[in-house]
Formats: C-alpha cells, structure tokens, sequence
C-alpha cells in the first residue's frame, strides 16, 4: 500500500526542541515530562542517549495535559 504524504508526515519522529517549540514550553520540561512517565519516548542511536517522540504520543500527552 502506498503512503500518501499526510502518512508520512504522521510517521516523522520529534525531537524533544520540535516538542518544546510546538508546546511552548522549554526543552527541559519536555524531558521532565518524559522522566515522569508523562510523555512516551523513543531512546535512538548508539548509546540510546537521544530521545524522539511520535506525533501520537505528543498527542496523547497534549490531550490529557488540556483536560
């Protein structure tokens, strides 16, 4: 099945500045939230140091926020 460019844009990972910038919040909130379990996150890379996040999680995590 063929990807449509909206699918494609759903499957792009965040990074924690892309999540900080869309929330306008600071970076160090967003990890703050990830270490509390509030939002889910990807560990990527080698040492497992860099942190993404998917378009749902951020939405998940932005609709129990505004509730």
């Amino acid at each position: 099945m063929k990807k449509t460019p909206t699918d494609a844009a759903e499957d792009r990972l965040m990074t924690v500045r892309d999540v900080a910038h869309a929330d306008r919040c600071s970076e160090k909130s967003v990890r703050r939230a990830i270490a509390a379990g509030l939002l889910e996150a990807i560990r990527i890379g080698p040492s497992g140091r860099a942190l993404r996040i998917t378009r749902a999680a951020h939405a998940r995590y932005r609709a129990r926020r505004h509730t």
